[in-house]
């Protein structure tokens, strides 16, 4: 088969291993590890409208910007079309009438020299010699050259890796001086703190320097070169106008200011390139020569194999190699491979294992050792709220209905909305009712950070289960990296339990004020090798804008990481949609993998009070609900979802009440939790609210409720003296029961079983509270106590105000109905007497997974992440 003279061609590639392009694993062309630089795609977004006017002529902008790099002035600097124009312009101007190449070498030297004409004198370099040029042999061709013949030199030597002491390449052309010194820096700038000849170099050097390698642009095609002005000059003029695109100049002038991409790629390739050396040094049947640049050159030398038979077994598991027999003085058992990622490059000796006859037995084998990645798929959102939390307890249920062992995770959750786990953890309930889809204890690896904001700059930072602190966002940044390493932590204990997990981001992708810091959505995908389904709530309008906006915001190895899109909360014909999906993924390059449709009142919890807060209570009364409940919205709400159990009685209407005149006279009012009680109290007092309530309480038909910080804003005071929530404020309560409360310092974390006395039902649910809470005198009693005793929940004489911190009061079905029936008596209408309605999200659960399996293309999710 005939060869191309280069690596790279992923079309031919794919062609003989029968897949797309996309799924070759490319180490025939040696392109930064690192991919491009997160700005790239940005630039060239930005600079599109440019193409409209022609680019400037000989890239002026961008010859001053490398002169400034290399502290040369910019009539020495050339830009053209990728750095092999230059190297064609340099041959046109000069006219050496010969031209000396040392072998092995770059073949586009020799096919240069042939489209111009030019002869060419080979010296082969010694392998024994680590194929390093020999001077005096270089020397010794030229004493009867013609004046102004060419010498090639890969300034680190392609396909070799080598490098040439700079100040004898310098020497050397010194003591030439009529000779024409064409010195190639394609991947110079891969060698740490190589002295540059395209920074000093006598006037019969012409240096070569391409960007498209370091900067992973192949595709957008710039290079450079650099001369002494005068020949330069003579150069230039071979160059056509505008022959580097207007694209190509602004990336250019980019990539050459960008010091910290330079820097990690260096550091970072450095590594990669040693570490793979390491690896493939311990093969049987091959030898590697030790490079400087981005890339080495192997043997095979096990017998009746060459390197030709390797690449096709690499080939056919999708792994591309350079086969190298075209490479002058090198023969048929040479090969070459790129520098890429860990994971590639783990990827690579596999295959060359498997590939190479003698190899050594397969569990014994060298190898890249990564760590195990279970299967992983990740529930994104184009922003928050677009549903991801209940699209991932739907696919949880999905895989678990389908057999896998499969747990959720997610890396950093902020809510006010928590919970208990059995062991005193503190954890996101949204997390909570993913484990339950998966049938799995709550855990708090399954939500390792927990940030609960108790003002609008600060949070509590809740990690693996324990407060470490209040933060304000400066300081929870510089414990940012120890919240994320905990959190990698917990990921990989939790995900060595299971057979796959499903993973939430949080927010957007794309929120790029966060990306830097990120440790919840791209960052933790690429830690756990997820796919990524980006979910876009088109209820809300702009989905498609959503997606393709996301994705131009993403950088190439976050893009890399999204399998696709699913579009949430529908009303309509899917069918209509078409065009608008087949548009977004031609603009794009991502499939839609489902559309899932509205589901009114799913029935599972909402994972923050973005819903809570937007009204979802706030539907019209029917006639059957005869009892009114008004929940107050407090500006900082926690376990709103205390409420949901009360939500699914049919005689209850629930409503959420922010200001005095849409109070009423309900039937009964409940204040909810509430991460700072201070503030919320002041708040109450300043909208009318407390003043509302308290004479609702006077009056004495509506039943007044607290739970947690409700249950204390409801006593006589509150005192902070260890600061938790204020500057060590002590306030009035709304005077309602007899009871006064302390934050302490150390918070009460439980879950617990407990008793209403009144009634004697059975209660469950879990405390959350830094309150002491002591009763005073006589004028009320305990209502609500642990399985061990302690009173946590205090009524009046009365029995129409009460409060408790118990979280889930009013999950249990028996006792809620009891409560129900209540209301019902004093608005004068008959109890039910019998429960009507089960607290219970399994069918919802049920229900959710059906719908989600009916819309999403589960075959080619499974197979996307590995799972088929």
């Amino acid at each position: 088969m005939q060869q191309n003279r280069h690596g790279g061609n992923i079309w031919e590639l794919a062609r003989r291993a029968g897949c797309a392009p996309e799924d070759i694993t490319d180490f025939s062309a040696n392109i930064n590890p690192l991919g491009p630089p997160w700005w790239f795609r940005a630039e060239v977004s930005a600079r599109l409208s440019g193409l409209a006017h022609y680019p400037e002529p000989h890239c002026d902008s961008l010859c001053a910007a490398a002169a400034q790099r290399f502290g040369i002035t910019p009539d020495e600097v050339l830009a053209g079309n990728g750095s092999t124009e230059v190297l064609h312009a340099v041959l046109a101007a000069l006219r050496p009438p010969r031209a000396i190449i040392p072998v092995p070498a770059y073949s586009d030297y020799r096919h240069a020299c042939e489209v111009a004409d030019i002869p060419v004198t080979t010296i082969a370099l010694k392998q024994g010699a680590g194929f390093m040029p020999d001077v005096q042999a270089i020397a010794a061709a030229l004493v009867d050259a013609p004046e102004g013949t060419a010498v090639f030199i890969g300034q680190p030597n392609n396909p070799t890796g080598r490098t040439m002491a700079p100040q004898a390449l310098r020497d050397m052309a010194g003591e030439h001086p009529s000779a024409l010194f064409i010195v190639d820096e394609a991947f110079a700038d891969f060698v740490p703190e190589l002295d540059r000849l395209a920074a000093s170099r006598p006037q019969n050097v012409v240096v070569l320097h391409s960007l498209t390698k370091f900067y992973a642009i192949p595709g957008l095609r710039l290079g450079l070169g650099y001369a002494a002005p005068d020949v330069a000059a003579r150069i230039r003029r071979r160059i056509p106008n505008w022959s580097v695109n207007g694209l190509a100049q602004a990336v250019g002038l980019r990539a050459l200011a960008d010091e910290d991409y330079a820097r990690r790629t260096v550091e970072q390739t450095a590594a990669l390139r040693t570490e793979l050396f390491e690896a493939l040094c311990e093969l049987d049947g091959l030898s590697v020569l030790s490079g400087e640049a981005n890339f080495l050159l192997c043997r095979v030398d096990a017998p009746g194999c060459d390197a030709q038979a390797v690449a096709e077994r690499c080939i056919a598991e999708r792994v591309a190699i350079r086969v190298c027999h075209n490479f002058e003085a090198l023969d048929e058992c040479w090969l070459r491979v790129a520098v890429r990622t860990r994971k590639e490059n783990a990827q690579l000796v596999a295959a060359l294992t498997r590939a190479l006859p003698r190899a050594v037995d397969a569990a014994t084998a060298p190898r890249i050792i990564l760590p195990r990645k279970t299967p992983a798929i990740m529930m994104q959102g184009t922003s928050s709220n677009a549903g991801k939390s209940v699209l991932a307890a739907a696919l949880c249920r999905v895989l678990l209905q389908d057999g896998y062992d499969v747990a959720p995770y997610k890396a950093q959750n902020m809510s006010l909305n928590s919970y208990v786990t059995r062991e005193g953890g503190e954890m996101g309930r949204a997390q909570v009712t993913q484990a339950q889809a998966c049938r799995l204890d709550p855990d708090v690896r399954m939500n390792p950070v927990l940030l609960k904001p108790s003002s609008d700059t600060g949070s509590q930072v809740i990690v693996c289960g324990s407060p470490v602190g209040n933060m304000d966002i400066t300081k929870y940044m510089h414990y940012k990296r120890e919240a994320a390493a905990r959190a990698r932590d917990a990921y990989d204990s939790l995900s060595s339990e299971h057979e796959v997990m499903v993973l939430e981001g949080a927010g957007s992708p794309a929120e790029i004020n966060l990306k830097r810091h990120d440790m919840v959505n791209m960052a933790m995908a690429r830690y756990a090798e997820a796919r990524v389904l980006l979910v876009g709530d088109i209820d809300r309008g702009g989905v498609f804008a959503s997606f393709v906006g996301t994705m131009e915001l993403l950088e190439e190895w976050e893009r890399d990481l999204v399998a696709g899109y699913v579009i949430n909360m529908f009303r309509g014909d899917a069918s209509l949609l078409r065009d608008a999906l087949d548009y977004t993924t031609a603009r794009t390059g991502k499939p839609f993998y489902g559309v899932v449709p509205y589901l009114a009142g799913h029935g599972l919890p909402e994972e923050d009070s973005v819903s809570f807060k937007s009204g979802v209570l706030h539907g019209a009364r029917t006639q059957e609900q005869v009892v009114d409940i008004a929940c107050i919205d407090l500006p900082h709400i926690s376990n709103f979802t205390d409420m949901d159990a009360l939500g699914v009685e049919p005689d209850v209407h629930m409503r959420v009440v922010r200001r005095p005149a849409d109070l009423g006279r309900p039937d009964a009012v409940i204040l909810p939790g509430s991460k700072n009680v201070v503030a919320d109290s002041h708040w109450l007092d300043q909208s009318g609210l407390a003043e509302a309530i308290t004479a609702l309480a006077r009056e004495g038909k509506t039943e007044i409720i607290g739970i947690c910080g409700g249950f204390q804003m409801l006593g006589a005071g509150i005192s902070d003296p260890h600061g938790i929530e204020s500057a060590g404020e002590t306030l009035q309560g709304l005077g309602l029961l007899p009871i006064r409360t302390e934050l302490a310092a150390e918070k009460t974390l439980t879950a617990t079983g407990a008793q209403h006395l009144p009634t004697g039902e059975a209660l469950t649910g879990y405390e959350i509270h830094h309150g002491r809470t002591v009763l005073e005198g006589d004028a009320a009693s305990a209502c609500v106590t642990r399985d061990d005793g302690e009173a946590i929940g205090f009524a009046a004489r009365s029995g129409r105000v009460w409060g408790s911190y118990l979280h889930g009061v009013f999950d249990a079905d028996a006792f809620r109905r009891r409560f129900v029936d209540d209301l019902r008596q004093r608005g004068g209408h008959a109890p039910l007497g019998k429960v009507v309605a089960a607290y219970d999200i399994e069918p919802a659960l049920d229900r959710l997974a059906d719908a989600v399996r009916a819309s999403v293309d589960m075959k080619a999710l499974y197979k996307n992440a590995g799972l088929t």
